[in-house]
């Protein structure tokens, strides 16, 4: 199966960590979407949502604001200021 580790973390506690198809955020310079495999990369996120595909293949949509991710070697790491589930 082709996945990758994601987890997402705000300033109070850690939302979400474990193995996702994809990975969908609010880039300040536009939205992207991380699969397994993809290239290094530091990129800034703002208000949003964020769609997250679980290995198993159920949908997550979180709603946030202000953040960063960071995607190396099949591990994507997404630091956000405000997150709510929905």
């Amino acid at each position: 199966m082709n996945t990758f580790q994601l987890e997402i973390v705000t300033p109070e506690a850690g939302i979400f960590a474990g193995d996702v198809q994809s990975v969908s955020v609010p880039g300040t310079q536009g939205g992207f979407q991380v699969l397994v495999n993809h290239a290094p990369i530091i990129a800034t996120l703002g208000k949003g949502k964020m769609k997250v595909v679980k290995a198993s293949g159920e949908e997550v949509s979180f709603s946030m604001e202000d953040g960063v991710i960071e995607v190396l070697n099949n591990k994507a790491i997404v630091l956000v200021e405000k997150l709510l589930v929905g």
